[in-house]
């Protein structure tokens, strides 16, 4: 019992719930989303307030990807600014939330699946602050991230994921953040501004997904290479598609599922979110 040491700390003036926080998967979209007053980000502010305010924020974001699984371990993550080509006032951006090395401990102690490394160097990424600036302008809450360890299949992650189902009964808000759909290279960028523009196969699939949401068909959702030809479309590469899995995978069976911000972007990108909860 002595290496949950950090847990029980962590968590001792911390009462348990009957209910737990919701999850949420968010489609981040643009990194202009962080600055923008738009549908996307009025909803993210929305949901902040609705929620009850959380003692932590985990992110599981699409933008940091290693070999192993590794928690922002430091008292002040930087804020990162991981994109090119944007206006300077996007790269001015400072989101000066605290991180929380007690929880980081905490949380890979609960992980078993693997060994989790405290992280000194990497910090907020923008996806994770475009969105969590809009849902706790103030910054008074502690934000940490979880890694995405790239060499591992759907599977892996989903399973991991659930280790963390304990921190919603202590006042961690959990959040994926990438895309449903996301495939860059297929962009229509003429027609970024117009609005809900969807190619057919990115709408199909992104049905196809909401439908197995709606149903509880996790396993469909990791096999995603099988199950619909629109998905090698839709997921090109999964590293915006994972953050989902670590979403769902902390679903239990009294969970409702809704769905916000369920829109196409240029195409062949759709800001689909998920809360669960």
């Amino acid at each position: 019992m002595a290496t949950l040491q950090p847990f029980y700390n962590w968590t001792k003036e911390l009462s348990e719930e009957d209910t737990k926080l919701p999850v949420l998967f968010i489609g981040h979209g643009s990194p202009m989303n962080g600055i923008e007053d738009n549908q996307f980000s009025q909803t993210w502010r929305a949901m902040g307030q609705k929620i009850e305010k959380p003692k932590a924020v985990l992110v599981i974001s699409a933008h940091w990807l290693t070999r192993g699984t590794h928690i922002t371990a430091m008292n002040q993550p930087k804020t990162i600014h991981d994109f090119g080509g944007f206006p300077q006032e996007l790269f001015e951006v400072q989101y000066p939330a605290p991180g929380n090395p007690e929880l980081a401990l905490a949380t890979k102690q609960l992980i078993t699946k693997t060994d989790v490394g405290l992280d000194h160097d990497w910090g907020l990424d923008h996806g994770t602050w475009t969105v969590v600036r809009h849902m706790y302008p103030e910054a008074d809450i502690p934000v940490l991230q979880l890694s995405i360890d790239y060499s591992k299949p759907a599977e892996y992650h989903y399973e991991l994921a659930k280790q963390l189902a304990s921190l919603r009964k202590k006042g961690v808000l959990i959040i994926g953040s990438g895309n449903m759909v996301h495939n860059l290279r297929m962009v229509a960028w003429d027609k970024l501004n117009e609005p809900e523009y969807g190619f057919d196969w990115a709408t199909e699939i992104n049905s196809i997904f909401k439908s197995k949401i709606a149903d509880g068909n996790h396993k469909a959702l990791i096999d995603y290479e099988t199950l619909d030809k629109a998905a090698k479309l839709a997921i090109p590469t999964p590293d915006h598609y994972y953050p989902m899995l670590y979403s769902l995978a902390l679903q239990d069976k009294k969970d409702e599922i809704s769905f916000f911000n369920d829109k196409a972007v240029g195409g062949s990108l759709t800001m689909t979110s998920v809360k669960i909860g």
